[in-house]
């Protein structure tokens, strides 16, 4: 009984720290998205953003339940008016407006490329979920390389899967709310996105290969 209360108390500090550094990154990363946001160049009713940088970020560098936290509360300050969205607004309306698909479609996409990417690392096929061991052998240049690929690879795949959901859900918002047909709703909600988010994706891929071992280990790892 003394050795299981001494277990139970010895691991109690560990649960407590990693709550903390888990709340710590969502709030980190809600604050990440929302100054990404702010950063907009007005095209027309659909703004170019810098979200498209920090959410897939937040899905490759943190573990799924932290990533989904931090674009559900996003979300919800947005809707309490809190001005988190783009060119710094906030309240129902802005979910409800035209660009009000994307943010809804976030709620899904975020959680579909989370489990994606995360039954990617479970079979072992992203291999920068956890920190190098420090005592292990040297790994050679060219597995190194190869291992930096590959994970970039899914982070893409993670991405551009996150994104095509938002623009569904975005496109299909958007014709219902203003009553065009899909050539106008592509034109305007999808077409001057592609190659921009593209770019913004791997930009997000690159950092996340350098930062995912250090967040997710700090927050219990990927396995959790």
């Amino acid at each position: 009984m003394m050795e299981r209360m001494g277990s139970s108390s010895g691991t109690s500090p560990h649960r407590a720290e990693s709550r903390a550094r888990s709340v710590a990154f969502t709030g980190l990363f809600i604050a990440l998205i929302a100054v990404s946001a702010w950063i907009t160049v007005p095209i027309g009713p659909v703004p170019v953003t810098m979200q498209m940088f920090a959410i897939p970020l937040a899905i490759c560098v943190l573990r799924p339940s932290v990533a989904v936290s931090a674009i559900y509360g996003y979300e919800l300050l947005g809707a309490l008016g809190v001005p988190v969205f783009s060119g710094m607004r906030g309240g129902i309306g802005v979910l409800l407006g035209p660009t009000g698909g994307f943010l809804w479609g976030y709620l899904l996409a975020v959680p579909l490329a989370c489990v994606l990417l995360q039954a990617a690392r479970k079979a072992g096929w992203v291999g920068s979920a956890l920190a190098p061991d420090p005592l292990a052998a040297p790994v050679p240049f060219a597995q190194r390389v190869r291992s930096m690929l590959q994970d970039m690879g899914f982070y893409i795949v993670a991405g551009i899967v996150f994104t095509v959901v938002s623009y569904v859900f975005g496109l299909l918002w958007f014709m219902h709310l203003m009553q065009v047909g899909i050539e106008a709703a592509l034109a305007t909600c999808v077409v001057p996105f592609v190659i921009p988010d593209m770019l913004k994706i791997v930009l997000a891929a690159c950092v996340a290969r350098a930062l995912a071992p250090v967040a997710q280990t700090s927050v219990v790892g990927a396995r959790a």
